[in-house]
């Protein structure tokens, strides 16, 4: 569960601290507020993409803080990387430059890890979820998500892959024997010229390092000579001077206590200067004046550097490459012999084919379930008869498998199912995404769903329905909803309100919990706009009591 969300400089928001309870927690406020913000903050701290423009105006940088309980599955993510904290907290920073930091319990982390713990803690349904309905992809992932295919899908891309790379070596050695031949002399050429000169990992900056100190030797002996004579030399040394100052306080110490502190000081840096003189000693010891060896490394600087400049590279790049030509070399001995090939090919297309009519079957279960489970969605949705149906017709065989996914809706009885992005109108495609969105969150194991205005083009009884389906929803997970529609916010357990305001000529968004009287009027602003009448405030406290008793 989301427990508290910490917002510095971000945007249009000066200072937020935002403590969540369970259940179904709703944001309102007029447009333009920067409801949506706070949901950017989030993905934020969970690892989403940033850059300077998220920092407040006038300050040096945006600091996002979230606060977790901490999930089984989290646990044990943690515990692989050795992460300890009886709670999970994700921290992220972005400068006036566009720089980032990122943390996990206070240890710098990686954006990558960041958005993989975060798959574990939250799930986030924009408010354009709906307009993805009508893309192909989009389609297929909600499918193989909610039948939990991830396995076969990451299996069936590596099968495809191997097919294809083995289907075009096999092309490659079929199309001509003389240019096979020639790749192979060109390609044993530049290998056997690399293990001549046979360059290591990260020896080019080692060189580089190894060459410059010995290159300035006596210039680095004769500073750290410097230093030593500066630190502990005979006359006016760092060293003398302590010491006298010590001896002058140490006797005056028993007259006034305050002196004592100095005197530590004082101690101390005498110790950090015998500490550092006894280093640039052993520094000096260690130096080298080598001549022979300075020649060495520079004709092997020039070596790597030659070579490099044959293959049009940086030097630091030549053992990559010669790793990767020592590939090529064997790859191209290989693709002499077709039979290996053709052999290498038919195993790569039966592991595809095997792991495709895999995922196919899976795929026909999970499209059956998915469609009785929306289109009962649908009869509270306001319609009726209508009916949702996940299609799987066949095509060529691809890296997604052997058919494709096509979402068909039938809005009322008597008409036949049609691909959602012909027929459904803009309300519809909003309703199917919103009940694809709760099916697909009941399954989850995530702790924590987010709904950003995903009940745009809803309004009426139906708008009612989709406040009780998140009601619902709550009972089972944490749930988030920005929302502009008052029957929705009526059906929460918590409210914010989300304002703007005007201060110095500076616009800032700020966020607040509502009590009981305070709720109402916000639900009235919802139903009657700026100007809040008697009525509205009635209907309001009507649909809050409705909303207890439903």
């Amino acid at each position: 569960m989301l427990c508290s969300l910490s917002i510095l400089d971000f945007v249009i928001v000066d200072r937020a601290e935002i403590i969540f309870e369970p259940g179904f927690t709703v944001f309102s406020g007029e447009t333009g507020a920067g409801k949506s913000i706070l949901i950017d903050a989030l993905s934020l701290a969970l690892g989403g993409r940033g850059d300077a423009s998220l920092v407040r105006e006038g300050t040096r940088r945006a600091d996002i803080s979230a606060v977790f309980d901490i999930p089984p599955a989290a646990a044990d993510w943690l515990a692989e990387l050795a992460i300890e904290g009886e709670e999970l907290i994700l921290r992220r920073i972005i400068d006036n430059q566009g720089r980032s930091k990122a943390y996990i319990n206070g240890s710098p982390a990686t954006l990558a890890q960041l958005r993989e713990l975060g798959a574990l803690l939250v799930d986030i349904h924009g408010q354009h979820a709906h307009q993805g309905l009508l893309q192909a992809a989009s389609q297929r992932d909600i499918l193989d998500t909610q039948g939990g295919h991830a396995t076969l899908v990451r299996d069936l891309t590596e099968a495809w892959q191997h097919w294809r790379s083995a289907q075009a070596a096999l092309d490659s050695a079929q199309v001509s024997a003389t240019q096979q031949a020639q790749l192979l002399d060109r390609l044993q050429q530049e290998v056997d010229f690399l293990d001549e000169i046979a360059p290591t990992a990260d020896e080019w900056p080692q060189l580089c390092a190894r060459q410059a100190q010995l290159a300035h030797a006596q210039a680095l002996l004769a500073g750290a000579s410097q230093a030593v004579q500066a630190l502990d030399g005979e006359d006016g040394s760092v060293a003398s001077a302590l010491q006298a100052a010590l001896q002058a306080l140490q006797p005056l110490v028993r007259h006034d206590a305050r002196l004592l502190e100095h005197c530590q000081t004082l101690e101390t840096a005498r110790i950090l200067c015998s500490e550092t003189v006894s280093g640039l000693n052993a520094y000096a010891d260690r130096l080298e004046l080598d001549p022979e060896a300075l020649a060495q490394a520079d004709a092997r600087m020039s070596q790597l550097f030659s070579a490099a400049r044959r293959f049009h590279i940086e030097p630091d790049a030549l053992t990559a490459l010669h790793q990767e030509r020592s590939s090529q070399l064997q790859q191209a001995r290989t693709g002499l012999d077709l039979v290996t090939l053709t052999q290498a090919r038919d195993q790569a297309q039966t592991r595809y084919q095997t792991i495709a009519e895999t995922l196919s079957l899976a795929r026909a279960d999970a499209a059956a379930q998915l469609s009785r489970q929306v289109t009962q969605a649908m009869q509270t949705l306001s319609m009726e008869g209508g009916c949702f149906q996940v299609g799987l017709p066949a095509c060529e065989p691809s890296s997604h498998g052997l058919e494709t996914v096509e979402f068909l809706v039938a809005g009322h009885a008597g008409v036949p199912p049609r691909p959602l992005s012909r027929v459904a109108s803009g309300g519809e495609l909003a309703r199917i995404s919103l009940a694809l969105s709760v099916i697909a969150s009941q399954a989850a194991r995530v702790p924590c769903l987010i709904f950003d205005e995903v009940d745009v083009g809803i309004g009426g009884a139906v708008a009612e329905v989709v406040g009780r389906l998140l009601h619902q929803l709550g009972q089972r997970h944490q749930v988030l909803c920005v929302t502009h529609l008052p029957q929705v916010a009526a059906c929460a357990s918590h409210h914010f309100q989300v304002s703007k305001t005007t201060h110095q000529q500076h616009t800032l968004s700020a966020i607040h919990a509502l009590d009981a009287s305070a709720r109402t009027e916000e639900i009235a602003r919802m139903l009657g706009g700026l100007k809040v009448t008697a009525a509205t405030l009635e209907h309001a406290r009507e649909m809050l009591q409705l909303s207890k008793t439903a």
